[in-house]
Formats: structure tokens, C-alpha cells, sequence
């Protein structure tokens, strides 16, 4: 078992100083099991830890070294933090689609963020089926994927934020936007967003 502990001020006195809590994560797969809260006097309370810890390695047929405790950091070495992760999500976002499609290729790939088939597709746009495995094909190369799951992957990492999901059958033309997808790129269907 590791514990990673934040830095001391001891300056402050126990009174001023809100009690710390200690949470206890499973190594491998960083899932918060349970967590203690230090005494009055700011003391880690080892008994209440080892038993609950002994309980829970006994449940899952673990060892306590399968668990990292981390002490929750106060409020000083956090400011900043949510303002400075919104601006570069915002210029992360608004850097745009390095990948430039065509008109007939965004439209098919509108139809595949909608988990249509080639067939489905084809009828939707009023094409042949053959002309509808060329763009995909052609899509698929220039998001440099294989397979269509990796394109939807793709396709949503160079687009805006998903709005809402569509229902599949919707079929109206929701017009382009300005990053070169048409906004049906930017709607996927409730299972291919949770995997995106």
C-alpha cells in the first residue's frame, strides 16, 4: 500500500484546518473503495483503516498492497484549475477539422454517425450502393482508419461536441456548419457516444 499525501502547513492549527480525508483506490483499476476521515487532532485512524481495508481484501481475495490511499488537496493548490482547463478545452475546441471532406462525403459520413448501412445510405441520398462503399472508402483513408467504429471515433474528435442524439430514423437535412461537417456528423447514436 502507497499513500500519497499532500504537503503539510504547520502553521495552521488543528481548529482552523478542515479533518482530511484518506480514500483507499484499488491499484489496478483506480476504483475508490472506501475512504476514512482523520480524527479530531488531525491523527490518521489506523484501526478503523486496517479493519476496513482487512475487510475488504478478504471480499475480493486481495492483499493490501492492491490499494494506493490519497489524501484529498486543499483548496489552494486546486485554484485556478477549473478556469485554466475550460480556456484549453475551449482552444482545443475551436482549433477546427484539420481534414477537409466533400460535400457527398460528409453526407455520408452523416450517415454513418447515425449507424446507417451502405444500403441504408444510399437510399437516404438517392445514390447507388457502390457509390456509397467509395466514399466510405475514401473516408476511411483520409481519418487514416480501418474500420467504421475508428471513423465515428475520428469523425467526433475533429468535430464540435455531439449536440443531441438524433432517433435514427431521422432523416431531415440539417444543413453545414462552419468546420466543414454537415451538423449530422455531430449527432451519434446514444451507444457509438458512450464508446467515443
Amino acid at each position: 500500500m502507497r499513500l500519497i499525501r499532500r504537503n503539510e502547513q504547520p502553521h495552521l492549527s488543528a481548529r482552523a484546518v478542515p479533518r482530511e480525508m484518506y480514500f483507499f483506490y484499488e491499484k489496478n483499476t483506480g476504483v475508490a473503495h472506501f475512504h476514512v476521515e482523520a480524527s479530531p487532532e488531525g491523527q490518521f485512524p489506523v484501526d478503523q483503516a486496517a479493519g476496513l481495508l482487512a475487510m475488504h481484501c478478504m471480499v475480493r481475495g486481495q492483499s493490501p498492497n492492491d490499494y494506493i490511499v490519497m489524501v484529498q488537496a486543499e483548496n489552494d493548490f486546486l485554484d485556478g484549475l477549473k478556469e485554466k482547463a475550460d480556456k484549453l478545452l475551449q482552444a482545443g475546441r475551436s482549433a477546427g477539422s484539420s481534414v477537409k471532406l466533400t460535400r457527398r462525403e460528409d453526407e455520408v459520413l452523416g450517415g454513418i454517425m447515425r449507424s446507417l448501412a451502405n444500403k441504408e445510405i444510399a437510399a437516404d441520398l438517392n445514390l447507388s450502393e457502390r457509390t456509397v462503399k467509395f466514399h466510405v472508402s475514401s473516408l476511411l483513408a483520409k481519418f487514416r482508419v480501418r474500420g467504421r467504429l475508428e471513423l465515428v471515433r475520428e469523425a467526433s474528435r475533429h468535430s464540435n461536441p455531439p449536440g443531441p442524439v438524433a432517433a435514427r430514423e431521422t432523416r431531415e437535412d440539417y444543413g453545414s456548419s462552419s468546420n466543414g461537417f454537415s451538423s449530422k456528423s455531430n449527432i451519434l447514436p446514444l451507444v457509438k457516444r458512450c464508446m467515443a
